[in-house]
């Protein structure tokens, strides 16, 4: 049996796809597939969290645990699980609307925390799901559906808002850059820590600026020889978009993790395999009457 083969008897769902013909999410899907089985790991092992978007239905599209939470609120969840679970492999997929925006706030508070999942944003600078309004991302004056005018707002930079808030793990992929995004999601999904990777993808229906071929003239991968540990060039970098546009890791260092902080975890069997009684919080209750 091939490696395509293999990848499809493991991964494959029954669902229908839903995305429209050229869709960057198809890519993005392919290479998270891949990643996964070149990491050996098994669908139980795995449990994939999105909120609302595009993006969140990549999970409904893989055979693995899932949890499709609410919009903007993929990472309480995930956060949890992990804490619950430490075996998991747990990883994100949300949008650049459903992160950035709704999400913005558990998004950063969950990087300063340093939790151990991996955080794939699909970032199409656009809100596709509804029908294409201006996102974070979604340049300054750039006409859209709902933007006539053009987008009002100065756009978000993901990288730097991570870099800033403390991020171990900061990257940025390209949907079109299959084998250049598969080394970036193993690397995020390894590390130990809260790792993200902004991933630059099409929408082919509501943005018609950034598109495939946009991209593609404009991405550039960091070379292996790249500092990742000097945080003053990453953001030096993170602000390098327009003609240029690089792709690769940007940030990586390890620092302790937000479960290595829960001491009073650290002697105990893991949440998950422990045996609760209702009773058990009868006490608790006396102390309430």
């Amino acid at each position: 049996m091939s490696k395509g083969e293999l990848i499809k008897e493991l991964f494959d769902s029954d669902d229908e796809i839903t995305w429209c013909p050229g869709c960057g999410n198809f890519a993005i899907l392919r290479a998270i597939k891949t990643a996964l089985f070149e990491l050996n790991k098994r669908p139980e092992e795995i449990l994939m969290v999105s909120g609302i978007g595009q993006a969140a239905k990549l999970p409904h599209y893989l055979r693995t645990n899932v949890f499709n939470g609410l919009h903007g609120r993929a990472l309480p969840p995930a956060v949890a699980a992990k804490i619950v679970n430490p075996e998991l492999t747990v990883i994100v997929h949300s949008g650049d609307g459903d992160t950035y925006g709704e999400g913005g706030n558990h998004f950063i508070h969950n990087i300063r925390r340093n939790v151990d999942i991996a955080h794939f944003v699909h970032d199409n600078q656009i809100y596709g799901l509804t029908k294409g309004q201006a996102s974070p991302t979604t340049a300054l004056g750039q006409v859209t559906g709902i933007q006539t005018k053009g987008n009002l707002d100065q756009p978000l930079n993901p990288l730097m808002l991570a870099l800033a808030a403390g991020a171990t793990f900061v990257g940025r992929g390209f949907s079109g850059r299959q084998e250049h995004l598969i080394k970036l999601m193993k690397e995020a999904i390894k590390h130990p820590g809260y790792a993200l990777i902004d991933i630059l993808q099409p929408c082919v229906s509501f943005n018609k600026v950034n598109t495939n071929r946009w991209y593609a003239e404009r991405v550039y991968e960091l070379t292996e020889e790249f500092d990742t540990g000097n945080l003053s060039k990453a953001m030096e970098l993170a602000q390098e978009w327009g003609e240029k546009i690089p792709i690769g890791i940007f940030y990586r260092v390890q620092k302790q993790t937000f479960q290595d902080r829960l001491y009073w975890l650290s002697d105990r069997p893991p949440l998950v395999d422990r045996v609760w009684e209702p009773r058990d919080a009868e006490r608790f209750m006396r102390e309430l009457e």
